[in-house]
């Protein structure tokens, strides 16, 4: 452009892009600065009630600082402890606060949440967690050992395909190409190696076991004492099948079907005392028995008073014949066991009742079973229902929403074996019931092969019933697989606390007086931190994410 040309205008186009002033620039990196540190701040928050996995363990190397640690750790336990706990009582209290009158729902709703169980329980999970996080990181300071070398991680920057090791171990002559992926060692993430050092990092057991133990039975006093025999028993239980997990994979030992041995185990302890020493199980087991079994209380009633006093009371029969559904054929079969009890000398008769009393509404035997199949699966349905569908809803929202048909096939189809499964333990259970009963009478009538006496009583004795209990348990195999171990779990307790009160009862074994709940917690902690902390993956899923979130690696 010479200077004799005139200017030119300037274009009239708007820029596209967007133009900040350094003072915008400044207000937004700003923000992000500030978003980060909130997203940060919100992260650190949620440690606080959710530990991540692959926390790494925590170097202790005073005796005080081992204090500052477990005092940390039993707040956060007791803090998280009294929601849970608050959190229930709260739900149950809404759902019967229409119940309740207006002027007292205030108190019932504050009471849910700072009542006494809150705080009992705070102190309970609070207290254990820091008496164990003390004594469990103070003995290896006040009793040195050589630790073993613990495996270095693997760098994230190394080649994902190349393994130095392995490559010596094959003599050093080949590339990373034809290095088998057998003989290479797994490239784990950050986390995942940080949870292999909490694995590797083990402590010597009897740390583990005498922390475990001192810190359970003295936090378990805290509780209620109706409530210290559950924690007890749940905790005994959580160690034995723990304990024997690990045993078994050490020794290389394998039992098939293990739980279901287990259940019928247990099934036959508590049938047996169910029918000869109900004493032995708590209350609202029996009850919940008696409703599944669908037998008139009465007839239960005759059957435990002759297994243990070879008598019933006439009224018990008496109660029978006030029944609309008795047939008359029924009718006139208890009219003559009556007649027999009421003589002078009584004869009871056999130490059964008759089969009329266990099921008035049918005369056969061979009718009762597959008409209870579908009473009992119809009364159970709603109520495994409801433990199939609800935790579904609750703690899988995700996999819920994102495929909703499937989880409800899923939550479907277990319901209706669960309750198949309880509905072919009854129906089973009914049939030998009956079936014992004709067997005794065909082979004490009979007289062409003489059996010894005692193997024809036996059918007739309170030990028979303790082996329908055993059958029946079989039909836990219609039960899905992974729901097996926890079935067993859940009877567990209840038949070891039949079992020794029964055997405490005949002298066989010592009384433990107040301090037998504080021994058997302290016995069940022991166990279950020892594996915790040296074989974790020997217990069961549940217990060791509980423990992981309220104890963490140390």
């Amino acid at each position: 452009m010479t200077p004799k040309d005139p200017p030119k205008p300037a274009l009239g186009r708007v820029p596209s892009y967007t133009h900040f002033t350094p003072r915008r620039a400044m207000a937004s990196f700003e923000n992000l600065v500030a978003l980060a540190n909130h997203q940060e701040r919100l992260k650190e928050a949620r440690k606080i009630i959710w530990r991540d996995r692959g926390e790494p363990a925590v170097e202790l190397n005073g005796l005080w600082e081992c204090v500052e640690h477990a005092g940390r750790g039993g707040m956060r336990a007791g803090g998280i402890a009294f929601a849970i706990r608050a959190s229930v009582n709260l739900i149950l209290a809404t759902i019967r606060i229409g119940k309740v009158p207006k002027a007292m729902r205030f108190a019932l709703i504050r009471h849910a949440i700072f009542g006494q169980d809150s705080f009992r329980f705070a102190a309970m999970l609070g207290s254990f967690v820091s008496i164990y996080k003390a004594l469990l990181n103070a003995l290896p300071l006040l009793f040195p050992v050589t630790r073993p070398k613990i495996a270095s991680l693997d760098s994230p920057f190394e080649d994902d395909d190349y393994d130095e090791e392995a490559n010596a171990e094959l003599g050093g002559m080949q590339t990373p190409s034809q290095i088998p992926l057998a003989a290479r060692d797994a490239r784990l993430s950050l986390s995942a190696q940080a949870h292999q050092v909490w694995v590797r990092k083990k402590t010597r057991r009897w740390h583990a076991v005498l922390a475990g133990a001192i810190a359970g039975g003295l936090a378990v006093m805290f509780e209620k004492r109706s409530r210290r025999v559950v924690i007890g028993q749940q905790l005994f239980v959580r160690g034995l099948q723990g304990s024997y997990n690990a045993f078994t994979t050490k020794r290389g030992l394998h039992v098939p079907h293990g739980d279901v041995l287990v259940f019928c185990l247990c099934c036959a302890q508590i049938v047996y005392a169910f029918f000869s020493r109900p004493d032995t199980l708590p209350r609202s087991y029996t009850t919940w028995l008696a409703t599944a079994s669908g037998a008139p209380p009465p007839a239960i009633n005759m059957v435990r008073d002759l297994n243990r006093t070879a008598t019933f009371k006439v009224r018990d029969l008496e109660k029978i014949f006030d029944r609309e559904d008795l047939i008359p054929n029924n009718y006139m079969a208890l009219v003559e066991r009556k007649a027999l009890a009421t003589a002078i000398p009584p004869d009871f008769g056999p130490r059964y009742p008759p089969c009329g009393a266990v099921h008035p509404w049918v005369e056969s035997c061979t009718e009762v079973p597959l008409p209870r199949f579908f009473t009992v699966f119809k009364w159970a349905f709603p109520i495994y229902g409801a433990l199939h569908f609800v935790p579904m809803i609750l703690f899988k929202r995700g996999q819920f929403f994102n495929k909703p048909l499937n989880m409800l096939t899923r939550a479907g189809w277990g319901t209706l074996r669960s309750s198949a499964f309880l509905a072919t333990f009854v129906a089973t259970y009914q049939s030998w019931f009956c079936f014992k009963h004709w067997l005794h009478a065909a082979l004490s009538a009979q007289n062409t092969v003489k059996l010894p006496q005692k193997f024809i009583d036996f059918f007739a004795s309170k030990y028979s019933y303790a082996l329908g209990g055993f059958f029946g348990a079989l039909s836990l195999l219609v039960e899905e697989k992974r729901r097996r171990g926890e079935l067993a779990m859940y009877v567990l307790p209840k038949g070891l606390e039949s079992a020794w009160l029964t055997a405490r009862g005949k002298g066989w074994v010592f009384r433990t007086g107040e301090f037998g709940e504080m021994i058997l917690t302290a016995f069940g902690m022991g166990m279950v931190m020892s594996i915790y902390q040296n074989d974790p993956q020997h217990l069961s899923g549940l217990v060791r994410r509980i423990l992981y979130q309220f104890i963490g690696p140390n």
